[in-house]
């Protein structure tokens, strides 16, 4: 049985599907499907997201003015939502890594989850999730003393019945760019 926010989401779905859209929202997926070499173009972009229009251009076998046009509409689509580096946490002195599975009272809405969690600098991400839970965060801390910190920080907001955490011992896989799904 899903947890109260999850619930809540399902219900704003619901109402979503019965009225037709007037724009689109941030939170939103955005209503493109991306061809085969959209797809080849992300994926060059999300390896490297420096990576010049000429360079890619040279992979996905298009020229630069072609592959710029195509990352602008992407853009202007909402299937590309902005470029980023990505930072070993370690070096930013983050030397800890954990998920905080948050259980939340009953009518707890995603939005009043998200409010709350967006002060905190050490979440990387947080997302409601099918199961007991309603939310789930990854952490980074300093060390185990600012984890403990956190983590009562967060079990003392006023919308959280109680959480439970567990620490990464070492990370297996990171993915920042993956495969289409197989058709």
């Amino acid at each position: 049985m899903p947890g109260a926010a999850a619930r809540g989401l399902l219900r704003e779905a619901a109402r979503a599907a019965s009225r037709k859209p007037t724009h689109r929202r941030d939170s939103e997926p955005p209503d493109v499907r991306l061809n085969d070499l959209d797809e080849r173009i992300v994926h060059a972009l999300a390896e490297d997201a420096r990576r010049s229009y000429a360079d890619i251009g040279a992979i996905v076998g298009l020229s630069a003015p072609a592959v710029k046009r195509r990352v602008d509409r992407l853009r202007a689509e909402g299937a590309i939502t902005g470029f980023t580096v990505r930072v070993d946490p370690a070096a930013l002195g983050w030397e800890t890594e954990g998920f905080i599975e948050i259980y939340c009272s009953r009518n707890t809405s995603p939005e009043a989850i998200k409010q709350g969690l967006a002060r905190y600098p050490e979440i990387a991400s947080a997302s409601t999730v099918t199961g007991e839970a309603d939310a789930v965060v990854q952490v980074f801390a300093a060390d185990m003393r600012h984890f403990e910190q956190v983590l009562e920080r967060i079990a003392g907001e006023p919308y959280v019945e109680r959480t439970k955490s567990v620490l990464v011992l070492s990370p297996l896989l990171r993915r920042y760019s993956a495969e289409a799904p197989p058709a």
